[in-house]
């Protein structure tokens, strides 16, 4: 499966956190075969004196969207992640690691929503963080 995943921090060494996560999702998950250049960006969806650093990556995996997303969720709390966005409540946090998109091996787009996950993400499309990144690797 083929993984799109946009990654954010806005809080401590930014760059380094993102070069972490991705080390580790090689590590645990697969194989990021692109990145997109760091793109900095001012909070989306809440006020903040802290910029975003952001980048996007494809992720070559043989797991199910839920088990990527159960190692990325941890990947964030072990980088210092203390909660989760709750209805659009969004704060400043050290990792952010969404799917974006996600393909099968033939190349179909899988589209899914459940109490967990919803692919492709609901608001990807609004957000240039993810959009301008995003295009650099497709």
């Amino acid at each position: 499966m083929r993984y799109y995943l946009s990654l954010g921090s806005n809080i401590g060494a930014r760059e380094q956190t993102l070069r972490e996560a991705i080390k580790r999702m090689e590590q645990r998950i697969g194989t990021v075969t692109r990145c997109s250049s760091f793109y900095y960006s001012e909070p989306w969806g809440f006020k903040s004196e802290n910029g975003f650093c952001n980048l996007c990556c494809l992720l070559e995996s043989e797991l199910a969207p839920e088990q990527v997303l159960a190692a990325t969720q941890a990947i964030e709390r072990e980088l210092g992640r203390t909660h989760k966005s709750v209805n659009g409540q969004y704060a400043d946090r050290t990792l952010d690691i969404d799917i974006i998109r996600v393909y099968d091996k033939d190349g179909k787009e899988i589209v899914s929503s459940n109490a967990l996950l919803t692919i492709p993400h609901p608001l990807w499309e609004q957000r240039d963080f993810v959009k301008v990144p995003l295009q650099e690797i497709l």
